[in-house]
């Protein structure tokens, strides 16, 4: 008698404990999706310092167009992320006040990549806007 009770007491837990192995994954599973979807919406949610973003904005544009920004003259954070006006040195003269400068718009996601430029202005550096317009 004693012995059919042990055996059925062992089968009940050895049942419990199988229950609770096969929970253990679908749980742990669980977790990795709920952990990973976390990151991917934290990653999505996270926006750079706007040093940050000036930092990269210049650093890629250097990079596509061979040019040295040397002056960051405009710079807004946009519903799709960000807008800047980079002044770069486009060819350097001697004197310097007669090197051509250029200004560049460019446009950065939220995350700070570049999505696009276009130069809108080239000048002399010594040369002053006129009164009132570009």
């Amino acid at each position: 008698m004693s012995n059919t009770n042990n055996t059925s007491q062992s089968q009940g837990s050895r049942e419990s404990r199988e229950s609770q192995d096969s929970q253990e994954p679908q749980e742990k599973h669980s977790n990795q999706e709920t952990h990973s979807k976390r990151e991917r919406h934290a990653a999505e949610d996270h926006r750079p310092a706007p040093m940050e973003v000036l930092r990269q904005a210049r650093a890629q544009l250097a990079e596509l167009t061979g040019l040295s920004p040397e002056s960051v003259s405009s710079f807004e954070q946009t519903e799709d992320g960000w807008a800047l006006e980079v002044e770069v040195l486009e060819m350097a003269r001697v004197p310097d006040t007669m090197s051509l400068m250029a200004s560049y718009q460019v446009e950065l996601d939220q995350q700070g990549q570049l999505s696009g430029y276009r130069r809108v202005r080239r000048y002399e550096r010594g040369r002053a806007d006129p009164r009132g317009g570009r």
